[in-house]
């Protein structure tokens, strides 16, 4: 296993896997694309793509599929809709929306069969090449300044090869997700030595949880391809980590705030109720509309 980091590049993009049916917000999922629902007044992805430009990076590649031509639509100028919004003396709004544009160079490619998380990082490849490059799920949304993600950037600059997020869960919370078998060498930093996906509670290494955020080395191409289906019959990126790590290094860093799994309804809820209490325009008239909402249900 390498234990020096190869020369230092600066890493510039992200891809941002969207190509998932959303099963879990059916029926609104069959024609609008999951990473459009709306977390207050802005599509998740937005969310994600920010916290992207916000650590440095500059180049989105969207993993796609059938039916999600919004996202596309999404980051792309609206001539009509521009022209409307200046008629109207929108000029914030106005700027607002031609802003999308302008957030990174967007880039979009097909994944075409949804064979699993390993299988949409690897139809990256062409478009990344020999570089390393940063992963970021878009059911995961992070409000942290992109903290998180600038802390990953860091550990790979000096290290090296991959770097996972990591998140401490409850044990039978583990078995959602991929566990890691690690040890703490500064701080929040752990150099991973094992990894598996979705074990038993009784089986996980640790209760140290794989979160939505990875750093990795453009060996991780050669690792998917390596990778045959695991659960589901899908090619896992867990899998592949594991394949990577017989020759390069693969680091985690852990954090505790700031993520909202709008996967997951309540999550979803969370989010928007959470984000919506810390806007100015917002949070007065939200807060009172929820007191009133607990009082009149006699839910304290």
């Amino acid at each position: 296993m390498a234990d020096s980091p190869a020369a230092s590049q600066r890493i510039t993009t992200a891809v941002i896997p969207a190509a998932g049916l959303g099963t879990r917000f059916l029926p609104v999922t069959k024609a609008v694309p999951k990473e459009m629902l709306p977390v207050v007044d802005r599509p998740s992805i937005q969310y994600v793509v920010d916290e992207a430009v916000a650590a440095g990076l500059t180049d989105v590649l969207v993993i796609t599929g059938r039916g999600k031509g919004a996202i596309q639509d999404h980051f792309d100028r609206d001539p009509e809709l521009e022209a409307v919004l200046e008629e109207q003396g929108k000029l914030e709004l106005l700027a607002e929306v031609r802003a999308l544009a302008e957030l990174a160079h967007f880039h979009y490619v097909r994944q075409g069969a949804t064979l699993g998380l390993g299988h949409a990082v690897g139809v990256a490849r062409d478009h990344v090449g020999d570089e390393p490059f940063v992963v970021i799920l878009g059911d995961d949304i992070m409000v942290d300044d992109a903290a998180l993600l600038r802390r990953m950037l860091a550990v790979h600059e000096r290290e090296g090869g991959a770097v996972l997020a990591l998140l401490e869960v409850s044990g039978e919370q583990i078995s959602a997700y991929g566990s890691v078998a690690a040890e703490q060498v500064d701080g929040d930093v752990f150099r991973v030595h094992g990894i598996v996906e979705k074990p038993d509670p009784a089986e996980a290494p640790s209760n140290l949880a794989v979160i939505g955020r990875y750093v990795f080395p453009p060996a991780i191409f050669d690792a998917i391809d390596r990778t045959p289906p695991g659960v589901n019959d899908e090619i896992q990126i867990t899998d592949a980590i594991g394949v990577l790590l017989a020759d390069e290094p693969v680091h985690g860093v852990r954090f505790t705030e700031g993520r909202y799994d709008i996967g997951q309804k309540l999550d979803f809820l969370r989010a928007n109720i959470e984000l919506g209490l810390q806007r100015d325009d917002l949070g007065p008239g939200l807060a009172a509309l929820l007191r009133d909402i607990v009082e009149r249900r006699g839910l304290r």
